[in-house]
């Protein structure tokens, strides 16, 4: 699924840092990770579902799952957009991503995180619970 036909889909922009990267000034690959949590943050909060809200309703979550494909290196100075946008919400919550280098004009990578749902004790639900999955856009569901 394409980030650009999802239209809760939210991008935020990383300029890369030179910590970031290794002797060649390519970005190391466990900092991919860091920008996806970026934009997964931002796209929780665009639904009220950020840390502070999910403890506010009582639940917890975990990241059960996580896949990122390379397709192209971030170097030190390039800007790169982070779009993430949901792409299941049964029976984990599937949050997709794709990075993209806006200084060379390619994909950089493609990914997605598996994330599950406890409750206030730490008992692990087997389905995203109704009071969240009220919070989701509409548009899942069509």
């Amino acid at each position: 699924m394409a980030a650009r036909a999802v239209e809760h889909a939210v991008s935020v922009e990383v300029d890369v840092p030179f910590h970031d990267c290794d002797p060649l000034h390519i970005v190391w690959h466990g900092r991919y990770f860091q920008y996806l949590e970026k934009a997964r943050t931002a796209l929780m909060r665009s639904c009220a579902l950020d840390m502070p809200d999910m403890r506010g309703l009582g639940y917890k979550m975990f990241i059960a799952d996580a896949r990122c494909r390379y397709t192209s290196p971030l170097r030190y100075g390039d800007i790169a957009k982070i779009t993430a946008w949901f792409s299941e919400v049964s029976p984990l919550l599937k949050v997709s991503y794709t990075v993209d280098n806006l200084t060379q004009g390619r994909r950089s990578a493609r990914a997605y995180t598996s994330i599950a749902v406890t409750d206030a004790n730490d008992t692990l639900l087997t389905e995203v619970p109704d009071a969240l999955r009220d919070r989701f856009p509409a548009s899942l569901f069509r």
